[in-house]
């Protein structure tokens, strides 16, 4: 196969001279045509086990399509790799704003803690996190509407009405404590009508009360159990005590013993489970040496996730798995890959650098290197463009065009300067070349108007001739890709301690182009 494709370019010149035979062979090493994902289907089935998942609900608010879609995909999957494990405490790398770890803590109950660069997106994530909060129930609730027959929908009714009671009843307690026991007892009427067997209830709520716990008490567990995590979400800690034989005189003390055994179990299991459901949004630079118990005090057993964790932030995150006894699993998903270091890229030696890419003792003992324009190529989109989404021709053209004024007129620039979105701003062509030589810090009164517009007029004609270059571009884009993941893949595959990795194709590529993640599990005795 690769004499086939080699004849796609001009053995003497090693120009291009078929480009149906060159698409073709970027098709042919792709990831998707090599075969070496593992379909995300059968991750989820092996992690499965005995456990069932539990009812999802599409965090369709708060994010947009695109993040909704990554987020409501990587945290089934990363739950279901925290249950198979066994842990409860989640990592994630270059959070930014929170959307995957509120939703973890949310959603899973995982502890989670946050770690991100910008102290501005933690101060983001803290903030999103409080507002997220206020409305979460709601919008579980709606969630479950989809799932849940209409007789638990009649039942979700009542913890909503049982909330505002205790809110007002709340506000009561604050301005007069001494009422508190009172005050427990309607808190308790208000949240279990059917459960209401005290000196407060009626003749008729107490023949209904006996019937009913000999009935319906196991029918009717799990409403109770959310009813009550319903009201220790909104009251104080101390703000509902446990039942005692000094608060109510009934006859029937055994019910009331289990009555008050089944108070006493759910509010702990609701305690544990609001102690667990934390997010904790840190600011930190991750390196490669990085020590995760100065950030983090009371690290245990856990695993690391990141998405779209950018350049060379998903290569360290790797290695700071494979170095941590205490971090089980990992699922991580990069981005930005011409932002990767690269070890083979510049002559200089650097001994003590951490580079990120290669990774894979293979490809270091070749001496690989991609480039920076290749590496750049990377980050297209073919699939987006496949459906329309075509590149933006304009603005490229224009960055292509000032490059060749900046070199024939300045001599070129460092490569630290950098244009940014600078095309979204400008009204026209000259305005555009004005703003980009501001912002490289060059001098423009050297450069009139007319001068600028002959650069414009020069080139124009070639426009087409760059669209078909960038088209190549993205045609090759999946092979460079498949280089840098492929690379991380065998780096873990070279470790002693991970009993499995893999490739995982986590999104719809269209609306997440970056949509492949590196998968890591130790062994069980690491």
């Amino acid at each position: 196969d690769d004499d086939i494709f080699s004849s796609a370019f001009c053995e003497n010149s090693e120009k291009l001279i078929n480009v149906h035979l060159f698409a073709l062979a970027a098709k042919y090493y792709s990831l998707s045509n090599l075969g070496v994902c593992t379909p995300l289907e059968d991750v989820l089935e092996a992690l499965k086990g005995d456990s069932e998942g539990a009812a999802g609900i599409k965090p369709d608010e708060f994010m947009n399509n695109k993040k909704s879609h990554e987020v409501h995909v990587m945290s089934e999957l990363v739950d279901s790799i925290a249950n198979y494990c066994g842990i409860k405490q989640v990592i994630d790398i270059g959070s930014g704003k929170g959307y995957l770890s509120s939703f973890l803590s949310m959603q899973y109950n995982l502890k989670v803690y946050g770690i991100d660069s910008s102290s501005s997106n933690t101060n983001a994530a803290h903030e999103r996190n409080k507002k997220l909060k206020k409305h979460w129930r709601a919008y579980q609730n709606r969630g479950r509407e989809n799932l849940n027959s209409q007789n638990l929908e009649k039942a979700n009714d009542r913890p909503v009405e049982s909330e505002i009671n205790c809110k007002t009843i709340n506000e009561e307690l604050l301005n007069n404590a001494s009422s508190l026991q009172n005050q427990d007892q309607v808190i308790i009427q208000d949240l279990f009508p059917s459960y209401g067997s005290t000196k407060m209830a009626t003749p008729e709520t107490n023949t209904e009360t006996k019937a009913d716990l000999v009935t319906g008490t196991q029918s009717h567990e799990t409403r109770i159990s959310e009813e009550v995590l319903a009201v220790l979400n909104v009251l104080p800690a101390d703000a509902v005590e446990d039942f005692s034989s000094s608060h109510y005189n009934c006859r029937e003390l055994c019910e009331e013993e289990k009555i008050q055994r089944k108070m006493t179990s759910l509010k702990t299991k609701a305690r544990k489970s609001r102690e667990s459901n934390l997010y904790f949004p840190l600011t930190s630079c991750i390196t490669a040496e990085t020590e995760l118990n100065d950030i983090i005090t009371d690290l245990e057993d856990c695993m690391m996730v990141g998405l779209h964790t950018c350049g060379d932030l998903a290569a360290n995150t790797l290695r700071i798995f494979t170095a941590k006894p205490e971090i089980k699993a990992i699922c991580s998903v990069g981005c930005c890959y011409h932002l990767l270091s690269e070890q083979f890229e510049n002559q200089e030696e650097c001994h003590d650098q951490v580079w990120g890419f290669p990774m894979c003792q293979y490809l270091k003992d070749k001496g690989w290197c991609c480039g920076r324009n290749a590496r750049m190529s990377a980050c297209l989109a073919l699939e987006r463009v496949a459906v329309g989404q075509m590149l933006p021709t304009e603005s490229l053209f224009y960055r292509a065009v000032l490059q060749v004024i900046i070199e024939e007129i300045y001599g070129g620039i460092k490569r630290d300067r950098h244009v940014g979105k600078t095309f979204s701003k400008s009204s026209s062509f000259i305005d555009y070349v004005r703003r980009s030589l501001k912002k490289l810090e060059l001098d423009d009164s050297k450069l009139p108007d007319s001068c600028i517009m002959d650069y414009y007029e020069k080139y124009k004609h070639r426009m087409n001739e760059l669209e078909a270059f960038n088209m190549l571009k993205v045609a090759l884009a999946p092979c460079i890709e498949v280089l840098i993941l492929l690379d991380r893949l065998c780096y873990l595959k070279e470790q002693e301690n991970i009993a499995w990795s893999g490739l995982v194709k986590l999104f719809d590529p269209v609306k997440s182009p970056r949509c492949y993640a590196v998968i890591a599990l130790k062994n069980q005795s690491c």
